[in-house]
């Protein structure tokens, strides 16, 4: 892992841009997007960016089931306001989380993803050492999957909603192993909340309790993370 540590959010999208600036430098055709507060100052870089994405495919990590492309916190909306909108892509993909059945919805994604091999993807962490909406004990070799948010994850999320209630149980995600067979991965992460699940990924034993471990197997893989995040690494 190339871990890069810096100042504050802001550095960090400065930094996370260098990256996207390159992969796209090296011909990267398909980007791996992310949602959530980490990502903001990376796209907002690139929105400032005079880079062109309009012959590029993106392909999000995840989406709430439950919550139809239009609602205002599903990450299909998220994505239309913080990237789309200024930088459209020639091709889009979200997982349909207006799509109740599980089985149809994330088989048509797995197909997406086959058909789209991702050069580069987007990573937050989780306090719990997720990445996309792997949980804890999430089979490292999982495709495209419905999965039951965490107590933890739903109150981490429950700031976006007008109260936790009403935040979505259910999420369908990218799968580990559809993850790591990106050719290079930036995973990003901000805050002392962060700081163990940091230490576990990087240096922690790889294990399914944290599922960010199993980036350690892949051989390009960037980490930008503020001080604070980087508190409890040796």
């Amino acid at each position: 892992m190339n871990v890069q540590i810096v100042s504050d959010k802001q550095a960090g999208g400065q930094a996370g841009f260098k990256i996207f600036q390159q992969a796209l430098a090296d011909g990267a055709k398909v980007l791996g997007l992310a949602t959530g507060s980490t990502p903001v100052t990376i796209y907002e870089q690139l929105v400032a960016s005079d880079l062109d994405f309009s012959h590029l495919t993106s392909v999000n990590l995840d989406e709430y089931v439950g919550l139809k492309a239009d609602h205002p916190q599903s990450y299909h909306y998220f994505m239309q306001q913080h990237l789309f909108n200024q930088k459209p892509f020639a091709k889009s993909y979200v997982p349909d989380g207006a799509n109740l059945d599980a089985a149809v919805a994330t088989q048509a994604y797995d197909r997406i993803i086959a058909e789209n091999p991702i050069d580069l993807q987007l990573l937050g962490l989780g306090q719990n050492g997720h990445i996309g909406f792997n949980e804890p004990g999430t089979d490292p070799h999982s495709t495209t999957h419905k999965v039951t948010l965490t107590p933890s994850t739903i109150e981490a999320n429950a700031r976006f909603f007008d109260n936790e209630d009403e935040v979505p149980r259910y999420a369908y995600s990218m799968g580990i192993g559809s993850i790591l067979k990106a050719k290079e991965i930036l995973i990003v992460a901000y805050g002392e909340a962060k700081a163990a699940a940091v230490a576990a990924m990087i240096q922690g034993p790889v294990t399914p309790e944290v599922p960010a471990s199993y980036l350690q197997t892949h051989p390009n893989v960037h980490v930008i993370l503020d001080e604070a995040a980087a508190s409890q690494l040796d």
